[in-house]
């Protein structure tokens, strides 16, 4: 089993995973060290048919504050060209299971970032969301931009990430942010519920669906619509697929398995 320092990994529990960001001594702050951790976690969840989907969370007072500065002011252009963050990155967001992001105090920066990473963001109410680069001299670096203006829509993306300001999670909410907001004390086991919910459902259709939705930020309509069907049709070759339909039909609940 892989030993982690900055992260902390569960035992998979009726499908779902919950890796905890463990750098409270720094906030959470997303050092080099910890994506690759995360990116390591990740990729053997992607493996492990215990996992149907996973929940990241931080602490009740920070989910992540941002990338670590002390690291970041180490490095000039070179060094951050060499840097493995991007390939970290990829890793992350190439995860192909439901991804589900607890929320509670401040996400900021590249917490922000992971954040949006996920497939949906369930948020307490103390949550607060920002992108503060620009009160440094520089911008989103790990797809802050890019993903937030497809979150928020251009007005409020370019509020958050020129102005350095913060929203709170009823903002975020409204904004198309997050998915749900919680009294902070219920937002894990909220999230943890909801995955378990997800992870109740036929992993194969699951992962089509992910792809189909992340496609739609990408792809035409027309070509998005051709996706969705061939995913379509694929899955009435599946067992899964007969296993619904037949426990529908019976009145019971069904035993997806993969297949």
């Amino acid at each position: 089993m892989t030993a982690y320092s900055d992260i902390q990994v569960d035992t998979p529990y009726n499908g779902v995973q919950l890796i905890r960001l463990n750098r409270h001594d720094a906030h959470n702050a997303l050092r080099t060290a910890l994506l690759g951790e995360l990116a390591t976690a990740l990729a053997a969840a992607a493996e492990d048919k215990r996992v149907r989907a996973v929940v990241i969370t931080g602490s009740e007072k920070v989910f992540a504050a941002g990338a670590d500065i002390k690291e970041m002011a180490a490095l000039d252009a070179v060094g951050l060209w060499k840097d493995q963050r991007p390939q970290h990155w990829q890793t992350i967001r190439s995860f192909s299971k439901p991804l589900i992001a607890s929320v509670n105090g401040y996400c900021l920066g590249g917490g922000m970032e992971l954040a949006m990473h996920a497939d949906m963001i369930i948020a307490g109410e103390d949550a607060r969301f920002g992108q503060p680069e620009i009160n440094l001299g520089i911008i989103p670096g790990a797809g802050g931009t890019q993903r937030l203006v497809r979150s928020v829509g251009k007005a409020l993306a370019m509020k958050l990430v020129l102005s350095g300001e913060f929203i709170n999670a009823r903002e975020a909410l409204a904004a198309g942010l997050v998915a749900e907001v919680t009294q902070p004390e219920l937002t894990l086991k909220r999230a943890t519920a909801l995955a378990e919910t997800i992870a109740s459902k036929s992993p194969i259709a699951l992962r089509l669906a992910k792809e189909a939705i992340l496609a739609s930020y990408e792809t035409p309509l027309s070509q998005g619509l051709e996706l969705e069907r061939k995913a379509f049709l694929f899955l009435a070759a599946t067992q899964d697929r007969q296993e619904g339909i037949d426990a529908f039909l019976e009145k019971r609940p069904p035993q997806f398995t993969g297949q």
